[in-house]
């Protein structure tokens, strides 16, 4: 049995006030973030990458260290908890599922990103959609999901240490 909401068990006049609170506080947050977005220059670059919009490319800048601290794309990708556990022994390498180490909810907003670009990789084209498209005919979905939002975390770090913009013509609109 699923619970309801604490204030969804109380009196009609608190719970009406809980609600306009909460969708007011919201709206105001959402009005942060936007403000946030609008003075970050990194936040507008990494807002260019496809599945990325203000509210990860906010939680990103705000939440990572300085990207130089990274060695590599995989070191970034690593830190979130995207890589592949490695079970290594005797020359013969087993890679199991992803470590879930790192910012969860960077994780979390990466995948669910990644989840949108592949329900729409069809109407897409370029060597990412190509990619995507090669990788699912072997794998499952939800492996590719994963791949891609760690692929995701790679062009972010990329985007971070070298400030270039995105190039669209690697997914762009069919």
């Amino acid at each position: 049995m699923m619970r309801r909401p604490w204030w969804s068990r109380r009196p009609e006049p608190l719970r009406h006030s809980i609600g306009s609170l909460l969708a007011r506080s919201g709206r105001d947050l959402e009005g942060q973030i936007a403000d946030a977005h609008a003075r970050s220059d990194m936040n507008r670059l990494l807002a260019r990458v496809p599945g990325v919009g203000k509210l990860i490319a906010s939680v990103i800048t705000a939440s990572t260290p300085d990207p130089s601290v990274f060695r590599s794309g995989r070191d970034f990708a690593a830190w979130l908890g995207l890589t592949p556990r490695q079970n290594s022994s005797g020359g013969k390498q087993t890679l199991g599922g992803i470590t879930k180490k790192g910012n969860r909810y960077i994780r979390k907003l990466l995948v669910l990103s990644a989840t949108s670009l592949l329900r729409s990789v069809s109407k897409r084209k370029g060597a990412l959609a190509d990619w995507i498209s090669a990788l699912l005919a072997k794998k499952p979905a939800r492996l590719v999901t994963v791949a891609l939002a760690n692929k995701l975390a790679r062009i972010i770090w990329a985007i971070m240490r070298t400030g270039e913009i995105f190039r669209a013509e690697i997914l762009a609109k069919a």
